[in-house]
Formats: structure tokens, sequence, C-alpha cells
């Protein structure tokens, strides 16, 4: 199996990407500091601080929520994702906005994913600012709903990273399990599964929050891992002629991932493509910054080869 099979293929919306990016790049003036690539674009105000923002969806796990009931993780997902995003640009989040749409409003349901928004909002220190409820009979299927999120932050002016260089280590901070991401996938190999007991728990686990682990660590890039997994993500936070290479024994990555694995029979690189295999964030770290008990899972390195991501 693979995650393209299953109705996702990443390198086409990739390649798509490329194609606009020239008409996306029209509309931005110079105040656009940070465009579409990084985790989160950055917009520069008068004064030297800049606006960060981001937008995400929580994809296919709503289809388990539907499955399971269980309404309010997918609430917090949304808002610790996107939290997430344009905490690896520094920035403070300042407000939140949601995007609710349904073939038919279903009052319980709502209300668990607002419960669940304003808990994650209000630890993250940020304003649940507003949203759109759209009611879309002959859209969405009754009983399904899709849900958006939008979140603008805060990098004060002065805020600076020093330089990523070979010899720095990387540091991973662990995840609950597959956060927001790779859910079609992990659908269609518990396609004939109930989802209940175990598995339902291992797959509604909340996507975390690591705005406070990112405030206790000097770090020097950051890459929030989601869709594309760590081989897309990692990335993405390394500068130019700059590849990194992850030590598999490092860590332990969850059940979860081993039993879609084995069950699916899906490839070692597939799984590193579409999930977080049990690191939701990995951190560039100076050796010398490293805090004590900090979970080293690999080392920046020069880039020699095409892959910018090597795991042994």
């Amino acid at each position: 199996m693979s995650y393209a099979a299953a109705g996702v293929d990443i390198e086409a919306y990739e390649r798509v990407l490329e194609r606009v990016k020239p008409l996306i790049a029209a509309t931005q003036g110079k105040e656009v500091a940070v465009g579409v690539g990084p985790f989160a674009g950055l917009y520069a105000l008068p004064g030297g601080g800049h606006l960060a923002a981001s937008t995400d969806g929580v994809g296919t796990k709503i289809k388990v929520a539907i499955a399971t009931g269980n309404h309010r993780v997918i609430g917090s997902d949304i808002v610790n994702h996107c939290v997430n995003d344009i905490a690896t640009a520094r920035a403070r989040p300042l407000f939140f906005l949601d995007y609710f749409a349904t073939g038919k409003l279903e009052p319980d349901v709502f209300a668990q994913l607002i419960e669940g928004m304003t808990s994650a909002c209000g630890e993250a220190g940020c304003a649940l600012l507003g949203g759109e409820t759209a009611e879309m009979p002959g859209v969405y299927a009754l009983g399904d709903y899709d849900l958006a999120g939008f979140i603008v932050g805060m990098v004060e002016a002065g805020s600076r990273r020093e330089p990523i260089k070979a010899g720095d280590l990387l540091v991973g901070l662990p995840s609950t399990g597959l956060h927001t991401n790779g859910y079609s996938l992990a659908r269609k190999v518990f396609a004939n599964v109930p989802l209940s007991g175990v598995l339902a728990d291992e797959l509604m686990a909340p996507h975390v929050s690591y705005l406070g682990d990112l405030a206790g660590i000097r770090w020097k890039g950051a890459a929030h891992i989601t869709g594309g997994g760590i081989l897309g993500n990692l990335p993405r936070c390394l500068p130019d002629g700059i590849a990194a290479r992850l030590d598999r024994a490092a860590w332990t990555v969850p059940p979860i991932f081993d039993l879609i694995r084995e069950r699916g029979r899906v490839a070692d690189d597939e799984m590193y493509a579409t999930f977080n295999m049990g690191l939701g964030m990995i951190l560039v770290v100076a050796r010398e910054a490293v805090p004590p008990g900090a979970l080293v899972v690999g080392q920046v390195v020069r880039q020699t080869g095409p892959e910018r991501v090597m795991i042994s």
C-alpha cells in the first residue's frame, strides 16, 4: 500500500504547487519576508516585527472522529497543528479562526469542536477570534463535515536564529501517534477493522502542542512533521547544501506505526514519507545547547547527494 494508492498524491501536489508559485509570488510585495514553502508565512511590520500566519486542516481523521463520536479531539487538533506551524518561526500565537462546513449542522458535534478549540486556544494563550459555519447540503453528506484553521502570531523585532551548520544535532520531540496526517492510508489499512477499543484510542490520540517545549530549548531550526512525513518536512528547515542523518535506533517508534506497516505491507520509505513515525517535531540544536535528557535522533551533515534526509 502507499499514500498515493489511498488517494493522496503528495508528489502531484508538489508539482502543481511549483506551477502556480509564480502566480502567488506576483501578489506579494516587499512586506512579505517569507512566502510559500516554510511552515508559516511572515509579513513584515513597521518597527521590525513580523506577523506569522498559517492555515491547515485535520484531514480524514475527521472520518475516524465521526465513527467514534469523539469530536472534541478534532477541535484541539486543528488549533495545535496551526500553533506548531507558526512556532517554527518563533511566533507567539495571537488569534485563531476556524472554518466549519457540513451537510447539516449537528449541535452536539459543533459544540464538541468548539470545546476542543477553546481549550487549546486557552493553553496556547491565543484568542478564538471568530470563524465561519457553513451548511452545504449536496456538497457534504449528512453526518460529514470538514474543519480548517487559520492562525496569526507575532515574531518580535530582533528575533534572530543562529545559522545551521554541519555538526549540529537533531533533537526529536515525541508525538502521541499519527497526530493529523496519514489517515487516508491508515483508514485504508484498517478498512475492515472495527474502530473501537485500543485501535480507536490510538487513532484518536491528540495532536499535541510543542509551544512550551520550543520555549525551553535554544534551537536553530524546527520542522513540524506533518503531511509528507519526516522525509518531506525535515528539509524545510534546512538551508541549501545541508542534509540530515537520522539514527533510527535513537527513538522508539510507537506500535501503531508498526501495525500499519505490517498490516498494510507498507514500505519503510513510504512510512517515513507519510507519517511522523513518533517524532512530532524535530529541532536543529547546536551541540553545546542540547539540554540534558534531550532525545538526540541524529545530526546535520553536508549534502553530498540528492537525498536531504538519510535514515540508518
